[in-house]
Parts: C-alpha cells; structure tokens; sequence
C-alpha cells in the first residue's frame, strides 16, 4: 500500500531495501555512518548494518570513488555519497577517466555497479560551494548514467534501479526536495526504469521539458497558461542520459513548440543538446525555436535574494511559455 514519504525518507527507505536484499550492497561516504549523514538520509541505518556496511570515509571524494570502483570489481554494488554534489569535481578524475571507461577496456569482462549520490541544486541559502548542479560534466561522458527524480516515487524507484544497474549511475537528489517534496510511495520492489521520462500534465500546445526541482515551477506555469487557453505538456525527463528521445518526439510532433528549463546554467547545460537533438531530428515538426530558461552563467549567491532572482521560477517560466506560444 502506498504511504506518503519524503524525498529523503524514499531514498533511505530505498536503501535499506536494497541492503537487506543483497549482502553486497554497502553505504560509504563522509558521516554517513553513526552520525547518519549531512542531512540525515541515512540515520538509524547504521544500528542495523553496522560500521562495516555503512562506511564512514574521510574527507576525499576521490578515494570515497576510488575505494567504490574496487570493490565494484569484486562484485559488490557500492553507493557512495558525496555530502555535497559540489564537491564530486575531487573524484571527477576516478568518475570519468575509471569508472566510465572500464567496462569498455575490458571489452564488457567488466563492470562497475557503483552509485554515486550527489545532493545537489540551490534555493537553500548554501552560496558558491553548496549549489551547484553539476550535472551535464557527467551527461557528456559516455558509460555514465544521469538520473535526478523530483518525486519521492521516484527518488525511492530510482535508486533501487541504479544500484541494480551494472553501469556506473551518478544519482542526483536536489537537497530543496528533501522535507518539501512528499507524496505516496509504495511498499516493496517498485522499480522506475532507468531512461523513461514521465508525462506530469498532458497538453497539446507546448512541450516543456524538466526534471529535479524545475518539475513544481514548471507545472504551476503551465496551470497558469491553461487558464490563457494554451495547454503546456510537461514532461519530467527523470533520466538525463540516457535520456527519453521516444517520449520527447512524441510530445514535440503533438505541440510543435518546445521549451527546456533546467537549474543548471545555460552553456553546455543539458538544455543545449536536448535543443540540437531537436533541431537535427524534428526540424519539421517545429513551429518556432526551442526556447532554454535556466539558471543564468553566473556563481550561486549567499544572498537567498539574489538566488531568487537567478533561479527560474514559476514567474519566469510562465512568462518564457507566453513568449513561445505567441511566437
């Protein structure tokens, strides 16, 4: 039977499920252990699988990454936590030049079933180092999976997914969802596939395409502009590589207008490939150009006003979506 469940809650209940389900699955990271971790994701845990099994590391994303990728090649299934998504750019070398590339040197002899969690995104006042949305430096590195749920269903599902991928997952989890986002969650195995996107609202008008915490502003705006005879589709990407081109050309060919919001900035963020693939393969189905709103190119602030006002928003995106649909 469903329950309602935090986002936080999710991801520890998925934990402990998939711990309990496999002897081979264990937690590392900074305080993850007896203290419960940064943000309490996973408390209570560590009286039930002990200090060997919830690990805690010190203070080294590339040996928290490093440790993760051998005992991957031993056969366990390591999930490891980088406190801050921030900070995984210190384990970037052990991400991208080892776990992405091994099973591919070993012609497919081997593979590295870790995940990372990397709580990520802004609107909590957390300033240059405790922000960030490093998403697309992973998204461009082939043998990398990108996930990043918005729903508690799918923070649980989701992670339950990567950890029984054989394939390296970066898991992002926005820590403004943690106590806000909240909603049913089933007991049990229930799996969200890696790679399928989710429809949140139907609409025939315009497409827009999100994930993580956009998914909240984003749905409120397209409330907004049905109520201006103009329906928006909004599609959670939930994957970002591999992410859901089926369902993406579905919705486009329907609308023929599609607008891309992500908290990530601009440049080189996922928003400009989702556009090229657009523009390369459903040129004709499109009635004007793929529009972006983001995060601007800029640092996060520690000044929670200035956030607001680089952070797209219900506001923002309602008016980027007037500007499409009259185009």
């Amino acid at each position: 039977m469903p329950r309602e469940l935090s986002y936080l809650e999710a991801i520890r209940e998925a934990l402990v499920e998939e711990m309990r389900r496999d002897p081979k699955v264990f937690v590392l990271g900074e305080d993850v252990g007896a203290y419960g971790g940064a943000f309490g994701v996973t408390q209570g845990m560590h009286e039930e699988f002990g200090e060997l099994r919830m690990i805690d590391m010190p203070i080294s994303e590339s040996a928290i990454v490093g440790v993760s990728i051998g005992a991957a090649l031993r056969g366990y299934r390591p999930v490891a936590e980088m406190q801050f998504a921030d900070f995984i750019s210190c384990a970037f070398d052990q991400i991208v030049n080892q776990a992405a590339t091994l099973r591919y040197r070993y012609g497919g002899r081997a593979s590295v079933p870790i995940v990372v969690r990397a709580p990520s995104g802004g609107n909590v006042g957390g300033g240059l180092y405790h922000s960030q949305n490093p998403e697309a430096w992973f998204i461009h590195r082939p043998g990398l999976k990108v996930v990043a749920p918005s729903t508690a269903f799918d923070a649980k599902g989701l992670l339950k997914a990567a950890i029984r991928d054989d394939n390296p997952v970066i898991y992002f989890e926005h820590k403004y969802l943690y106590r806000r986002a909240k909603g049913p969650v089933p007991e049990g195995d229930e799996i969200v596939p890696i790679g399928v996107a989710a429809t949140r609202r139907e609409g025939t008008d315009i497409t827009l395409l999100t994930y993580g915490a956009m998914v909240t502003p984003s749905l409120e705006a397209a409330d907004r502009l049905a109520n201006e005879d103009v329906e928006v589709e909004v599609i959670d990407l939930r994957t970002l590589m591999p992410f859901d081109k089926e369902a993406i050309f579905a919705s486009v060919e329907k609308t023929s207008r599609a607008l891309i919001v992500h908290e990530d900035v601009k440049t080189l963020g996922l928003g400009a490939e989702l556009s090229a693939v657009l523009m390369e393969e459903r040129f004709s189905s499109l009635d004007a150009p793929v529009m972006r709103l983001t995060y601007p190119d800029t640092h996060a602030p520690f000044s929670q006003v200035l956030e607001q006002a680089n952070l797209p928003g219900a506001n923002t995106i309602t008016d980027a979506l007037r500007r499409l649909a009259g185009y």
